[in-house]
């Protein structure tokens, strides 16, 4: 793994340790056969509609705990309208003052099984920065527990592992 890995969103080889883990689409829209995806669903690298359901692309921190950094999940979370119209409004501006909004995660996980569906709060941020996602404090998931407790470099190495066998 130390020569590097394979992006999943722009195939390319990165040098280092893989950091993050990022989902391409919703997986309801992934699952619409290629041929057909565009015509049936409206997306970009950061918003997704797929008839009346809303997406916006976020990302979900996991810290380290031996070290700086985090290891990144960038989810999509399905929104309500008024949610989705509000981060239309703020894409080119600093959305970082608003109230979380609430949403579910879009996304299953080889490494996080219970991800899929789970309860968020997205919180909007500068027009440079996708919008942060966070499990709710109710959530006693391992995701939920790792993303307020942090993960060490034996788990993080866990993952690792897990996601390069379902490449």
């Amino acid at each position: 793994m130390s020569g590097g890995f394979v992006c999943g969103v722009c195939g390319q080889t990165h040098a280092g340790l893989q950091t993050d883990q990022a989902y391409g689409l919703p997986d309801d829209v992934w699952a619409i056969p290629q041929e057909e995806r565009a015509s049936r669903a409206k997306f970009d690298s950061n918003l997704c509609q797929y008839g009346d359901r809303l997406f916006i692309r976020s990302l979900l921190l996991v810290p380290f705990t031996e070290t700086d950094g985090h290891f990144g999940w960038g989810v999509w979370v399905e929104v309500d309208p008024i949610a989705f119209g509000r981060y239309l409004d703020l894409f080119d501006a600093d959305g970082s003052s608003e109230p979380q909004y609430a949403g579910r995660i879009a996304n299953a996980s080889s490494v996080y099984r219970e991800v899929l569906g789970a309860k968020v709060l997205i919180q909007f941020g500068t027009s440079k920065d996708r919008p942060s996602v966070h499990l709710t404090v109710d959530d006693s998931s391992r995701l939920a527990t790792e993303q307020r407790q942090g993960i060490d470099s034996a788990r993080y190495h866990e993952i690792l592992e897990v996601l390069a066998a379902h490449r």
